[in-house]
């Protein structure tokens, strides 16, 4: 055991601040099972006083979103000088950001949808593409404010524009991919396995992933092994690419009845979600790896200059 006293950060205020709490007792809660000494901080804006105070040995990160995925709490356990898991400053930023992401990808040869930045106000005042097509924040995670805007549907949502928006002016439009919705995550330099989601919602949206019975994963994915190959190739790919560290779970488009391309990348998660319902750790499950070790096995990793 390289580090004894933990602290777990969960919560913060982004959109995600109900997973990542949740995520963050599942974390806390397997660590103490292994033997470390865990303190549980509900990150707040005093968030550095809090760290210095209680002087943790490594820090796991358990929040998800903007400022504790972006590369914003990176940065600051990078000047404190606390090792910490999951992705560094760089590649914390650069996955936030879809788009860049993208461009980032495009270079390391993995196939993502046609797609473009505008601002929402654009985006609620007519057709950025031909329907149908995908409205998203550019920076947020957990499908927090996607659209799919589908043939015959007059306009995009008005609520783009509205007052009350909170997830950034940016938003990414993308051509919608049909088929089947794949995930692979990485934890370390191993592609695990290839997960597929299915669900009775119109998609994979927020309360699909977090509510119970909302979505049903199975795994090992049932595609043709080439294209699980595929998947899991390009996953580890991205992650090298976009240089991320301990775990991170890429998503993908399977469209089987396409001619040509049929696997699209559509985004990478560098905290990905670790509750009841989550799937990397039913991946490591799946490989025989239980909860706890992969909690232990992240907070072994943690490190600085990621």
């Amino acid at each position: 055991m390289k580090y004894k006293r933990v602290a777990v950060l969960k919560g913060g205020w982004s959109a995600e601040r109900e997973v990542s709490l949740n995520s963050g007792a599942a974390c806390a809660k397997a660590l103490r099972a292994k033997g470390y000494e865990v303190a549980e901080i509900d990150a707040e804006r005093d968030i550095a006083k809090r760290l210095a105070e209680l002087k943790p040995d490594a820090v796991f990160n358990a929040l998800h979103g903007q400022w504790g995925e972006d590369g914003c709490v990176q940065g600051l356990l990078e000047v404190m000088g606390l090792p910490y898991t999951h992705s560094g400053v760089l590649a914390s930023a650069l996955a936030m950001d879809k788009q860049r992401t993208k461009l980032v990808l495009k270079d390391a040869g993995i196939p993502s949808p046609e797609g473009k930045v505008i601002s929402r106000f654009a985006a609620a005042g007519g057709h950025a593409m031909e329907p149908p097509y995908v409205i998203k924040p550019n920076a947020q995670g957990s499908s927090v404010g996607v659209h799919i805007i589908r043939k015959g549907d007059n306009r995009p949502p008005s609520e783009l524009a509205s007052d009350k928006w909170a997830l950034g002016d940016d938003v990414l439009v993308e051509k919608f991919i049909p088929g089947r919705e794949l995930t692979v995550a990485v934890m370390g330099d191993r592609a695990m396995c290839v997960t597929e989601i299915t669900t009775e919602l119109a998609f994979y949206d927020y309360e699909a992933k977090y509510a119970p019975g909302g979505s049903r994963h199975v795994l090992p994915a049932p595609v043709p092994a080439g294209i699980a190959e595929r998947c899991l190739e390009l996953a580890l790919t991205a992650h090298r690419a976009l240089g991320c560290r301990g775990v991170s779970r890429s998503d993908f488009r399977y469209d089987e009845a396409a001619r040509g391309e049929q696997v699209y990348f559509l985004e990478i998660n560098t905290q990905p979600g670790m509750t009841g319902t989550s799937l990397v750790p039913e991946q490591a499950a799946h490989l025989g790896i239980p909860f706890a070790d992969l909690c232990a096995w992240l907070i072994e990793d943690a490190s600085c200059q990621r």
